[in-house]
């Protein structure tokens, strides 16, 4: 019985750490578009960080921290804005829309196998019940 349970640890951690990688691909679709003057720092995409949640099998994940992406951006020529240099330039995060959807795709596919691993050992787990019944 301790394998079963161990399942439900193991779909339960998985569906916190693709949530949370979810909010991460959010955060960095809502920022993906922000500007800052070129002495300023643009918005670094954020990486979610997992590990092993412990040695035995089926001890799930642990979400271990997050790495952020480049700080610099990119530099482009927009004279018009106001956050605008001297010389028209804005810093702009680097933040590939196209990267994130298939993040987004990953985190929510991976999300909905947590969910069915867990629906699965719950069934088997009702299914050993009924059968001391």
């Amino acid at each position: 019985m301790s394998e079963m349970f161990a399942t439900f640890d193991a779909a339960r951690t998985g569906m916190g750490a693709y949530k949370i990688w979810l909010d991460a691909v959010a955060d960095n679709v809502a920022n993906m578009n922000n500007v800052t003057s070129t002495d300023e720092a643009a918005f670094a995409e954020r990486f979610i960080l997992v590990e092993a949640g412990g040695e035995a099998p089926g001890s799930g994940v642990r979400v271990s921290g997050a790495a952020f992406g480049d700080p610099n951006g990119i530099v482009v020529y927009e004279p018009g804005h106001p956050l605008a240099d001297e010389e028209g330039m804005v810093r702009r995060p680097r933040i590939d829309l196209g990267e994130q959807m298939v993040y987004m795709q990953l985190a929510q596919r991976g999300y909905q196998a947590s969910i069915n691993t867990f629906q699965r050992a719950r069934e088997a787990y009702e299914a050993a019940l009924s059968i001391g019944r």
